[in-house]
């Protein structure tokens, strides 16, 4: 298991992590030998440290005045992160009521890198009780491989079916071949105008991802353009 990523996913940068796992293994140190211990410099180790005692993730004490360091226990972290997440629950009536005042207007949000479009695919699975997409499967399992199939996976057990319309390649007609055992109908269109990108539609919101350079992904959030394009999705459905 790697403890550096799995800190960085909870917010800590990699310095921050490596840090962290070294106070947690030296016990009490003084910054030089964790400085050491992280193969970082005692400069650097000095201004990480201070990040991580705001954030409660260390403590310090005087010892024949030199500074020690050490790690905060881990089950207290995950009881601060805990702590945190029901302060955000509290306030969610309060948030919620503000969204609500926007909801008229259609939303648009921005993302970027395969960490954020896997955010927008655990939206999906949280949300939806069915998916429309318009896919190019070759793209994204190049760039996503191993977390979509773990994410069909839980969609699987979440039974949320999909209906998908892919341009034709081997892995589309892979995915339409195995597709009923995976809750899945799949028709395959030519591939004329290829394309590099992909479309989700559920409830009232629509997610595109684009593969090409910069790896970007856009949800809008609006009744009446979801229910354009859905119109538009069964349209093509009912002659593909």
């Amino acid at each position: 298991m790697n403890l550096s990523k799995i800190l960085q996913s909870y917010g800590l940068t990699e310095k921050e992590a490596k840090v962290y796992l070294a106070c947690l293994e030296l016990g009490s140190a003084p910054v030089q030998n964790i400085a050491r211990k992280a193969m970082l410099s005692r400069s650097t180790v000095y201004e990480v440290l201070e990040h991580l005692l705001l954030g409660g993730f260390v403590n310090t004490f005087n010892k024949k005045k030199i500074k020690y360091f050490s790690a905060e226990d881990p089950q207290q972290i995950i009881r601060l992160a805990e702590s945190k997440v029901n302060t955000l629950k509290d306030a969610l009536p309060e948030m919620n009521a503000i969204v609500g005042q926007s909801r008229k207007r259609p939303t648009v949000r921005f993302y970027q890198g395969k960490e954020q479009m896997k955010m927008v695919l655990e939206e999906m699975l949280v949300e939806a009780d069915e998916l429309l997409s318009f896919a190019a499967p070759e793209d994204l399992f190049r760039e996503l491989g191993d977390y979509y199939l773990d994410f069909v996976k839980r969609r699987i057990k979440q039974k949320v079916a999909v209906r998908l319309i892919a341009t034709d390649s081997p892995r589309a007609r892979e995915r339409q071949k195995i597709g009923i055992s995976e809750l899945r109908t799949v028709k395959i269109v030519p591939n004329i105008f290829p394309y590099h990108s992909n479309k989700w539609l559920w409830k009232n919101k629509i997610a595109m991802f684009s593969f090409t350079g910069d790896l970007v992904a856009v949800v809008i959030e609006s009744k009446e353009l979801a229910v354009m394009e859905r119109a538009m999705f069964e349209h093509l459905w009912t002659r593909s």
